[in-house]
C-alpha cells in the first residue's frame, strides 16, 4: 500500500503542486492574519523539503557526481557568466523603478538549489548532477549576487544585500538537510529503523513540494494581489527568461557533447531560479522596498506553470532519448 501511494505521488507530482498552490490562494483570502504566520514557516518547510529530496539521491552516485567537473563548471558558467548578460539584456524593457529592478534582478541572478532536483527528476534527468552543483550554487550565490546589484543599479542597492541571510540559508537550508540526509543512509545500511525512517521519507519530495508552496504563496499573496497592476510589466520578463534558457541550455549542453541526462539537468539548472531561498533575503529589504517580495513570488507563480511545461517539452522535443549522446552516460530518473 505504501508503494503504491508512492508510485502514484509520484506520477501525479504536479497535481500536489497544484493543490499545494490552490490551498495557498484560499488561506490567504480566507484569513488575513495567516501571511505573517505562514512567513514564518518558510525557511522551516524549505529544509525539510531539502531533506527529503535529498534521501532520494544515492550518496555513491553524489560522490560520483561532484567529480565531474565538465558540468559543474558547465552549470556554473551559464549561470553567472552567460545568465547575468540574458538578465540585464531583459531588464531593459521593464520600468526603470529600482523597486521592481532589484526583485527581478535577485531572483533572476540566483539559480534555485531546491525543487530544480525534483523537476529534473520528473523530466528523467540526471538529479544526481543538479543535487551535487546546488551547494557551489549557493555559495556563489552569496559572493556575486551584491556585485551584480552593484553593476546593475548602483552601490546604493548592493549595499542591503549582507552575507548573513545567505549563511543562514546555506547552513540551515542545504548543510543542515544534507547533512541528515547523509547520516540517515549510512544508518540505513546498518539498522533496521534507520532502513524503515528512509523508506517512509522517500514518499514526501512531492507533498513537502506542495507544503512549501502553499507556506510561501499563501505567505506572500496579497503583496501581490495589492500591487498586481505595478508587477504585471515583469510576467513577460519572466518568460522570455524560461524560454531563452531553456534554449541555451540545451544549446550549450550540445557544445559540450553531454549525454541526455546531463544534458536535461543543465537545462533545468539554467532555468530554474531560487525564488524560495531568495525571498527571506527580499522581505529584510528596507522600508520602501516592500513591493520587492512581490516581484519575487510573481517569479515563482511563473516559473511553476513553465516547469509544468518543460518537464514534458524537454524529454519528448527538447532533448528526446534518441538524441545522439557522448560516452555510455544515459538518463537518471
Amino acid at each position: 500500500m505504501e508503494g503504491l501511494t508512492k508510485d502514484w505521488i509520484q506520477r501525479h507530482q504536479i497535481l500536489v503542486y497544484a493543490v499545494g498552490v490552490l490551498l495557498a490562494v484560499f488561506a490567504s483570502s480566507a484569513q488575513a492574519g495567516s501571511s505573517s504566520v505562514l512567513e514564518r514557516l518558510i525557511n522551516p518547510v524549505l529544509a525539510v523539503l531539502l531533506y527529503v529530496t535529498f534521501l532520494e539521491v544515492p550518496f555513491v552516485e553524489l560522490r560520483r557526481a561532484f567529480a565531474n567537473g565538465r558540468f559543474m563548471l558547465t552549470a556554473l558558467g551559464m549561470n553567472f557568466l552567460i545568465v547575468p548578460v540574458i538578465v540585464f539584456v531583459l531588464t531593459r524593457f521593464l520600468p526603470q523603478n529600482p523597486v521592481i529592478l532589484v526583485g527581478v534582478f535577485m531572483v533572476l541572478l540566483t539559480p534555485c538549489v531546491d525543487y530544480v532536483i525534483s523537476f529534473t527528476e520528473l523530466a528523467n534527468g540526471n538529479s544526481e548532477q543538479v543535487t551535487a552543483v546546488a551547494p557551489v550554487l549557493l555559495l556563489a550565490q552569496l559572493l556575486l549576487l551584491p556585485a551584480y546589484l552593484w553593476m546593475f543599479m548602483g552601490e546604493r542597492v548592493a549595499e542591503f544585500i549582507q552575507a548573513g541571510p545567505f549563511i543562514e540559508a546555506f547552513v540551515l537550508i542545504i548543510a543542515l538537510p544534507l547533512t541528515l540526509a547523509w547520516l540517515t543512509e549510512a544508518g540505513a545500511e546498518r539498522t533496521g529503523i534507520a532502513r524503515r525512517w528512509r523508506d517512509t521519507m522517500e514518499w514526501l519530495p512531492a507533498p513537502m513540494m506542495g507544503a512549501t508552496l502553499f507556506v510561501v504563496i499563501g505567505s506572500q499573496l496579497p503583496r501581490v494581489e495589492n500591487s498586481i497592476g505595478q508587477i504585471t510589466a515583469v510576467v513577460p520578463v519572466y518568460i522570455a527568461f524560461l524560454v531563452v534558457m531553456s534554449l541555451l541550455g540545451w544549446v550549450t549542453a550540445r557544445i559540450v557533447e553531454m549525454d541526455v541526462g546531463e544534458s536535461r539537468a543543465l537545462v533545468f539548472t539554467s532555468v530554474t531560479r531560487n525564488s524560495l531561498v531568495i525571498l527571506p533575503l527580499a522581505l529584510a529589504l528596507p522600508a520602501g522596498y516592500e513591493l520587492t517580495p512581490a516581484v519575487v513570488v510573481t517569479q515563482t507563480l511563473v516559473e511553476l506553470v513553465g516547469m509544468v511545461v518543460l518537464t514534458r517539452v524537454v524529454p519528448a522535443w527538447l532533448v528526446p532519448e534518441s538524441e545522439p549522446v557522448a560516452g555510455d552516460g544515459g538518463t537518471t530518473s
